[in-house]
């Protein structure tokens, strides 16, 4: 496990994960979300994202971990992924995780990535473009797009876990060796 993506529908813990799997095996977190999004949620374009998704991974020469997959950046991550780990939980572990992750954001103001300046606010919780409808909309494509892509004869060079509950995911990130 040198070169791995983490996916999973919003509000699974792609990110925690990531980042707890990054210090453990001492690789370079790279955040699909910090790379796509601008100031005033806006998105950078195909190029623009493809530019900084191949820039960051270049640079992680002793290995990385992806936080997220978006369809037009499958071909690029599965060209170079060694390892894919799908967080395949329950819908309503995604809500609950969505709802308490929102609201905290929401109190606390907090910039959500490091390269725009997107706050959760309480507008946009209760909006059409909120993240709740996001959520509903996409969960049930999402675990079709992930078992189709699990199962793409293509990619059957690249290690799949797939994880189906919080409690499995502790106890596979517990057994993963640390890089001392």
């Amino acid at each position: 496990m040198k070169f791995i993506n983490i996916i999973g529908t919003t509000g699974s813990g792609k990110s925690t994960l990531a980042r707890k799997l990054a210090q453990k095996r001492q690789l370079h977190y790279i955040e699909l979300d910090d790379l796509l999004w601008l100031d005033d949620w806006q998105e950078s374009s195909n190029e623009a994202l493809f530019s900084k998704l191949k820039t960051a991974m270049e640079d992680a020469t002793s290995g990385w971990v992806l936080d997220g997959l978006y369809t037009r950046t499958v071909p690029m991550i599965m060209q170079q992924v060694d390892t894919v780990i799908w967080l395949d939980y329950p819908f309503h572990i995604n809500l609950y995780r969505l709802t308490k992750r929102t609201l905290g954001r929401v109190i606390s103001r907090k910039k959500l990535w490091e390269n725009s300046n997107n706050r959760e606010s309480l507008k946009l919780m209760l909006s059409k473009e909120s993240i709740f409808v996001w959520l509903i909309k996409s969960y049930p494509k999402n675990r079709n797009k992930y078992f189709d892509l699990m199962h793409n004869s293509a990619y059957q060079h690249i290690q799949f876990i797939r994880l189906n509950s919080p409690k499995q995911t502790e106890s596979f990130l517990k057994h993963v060796k640390a890089v001392q």
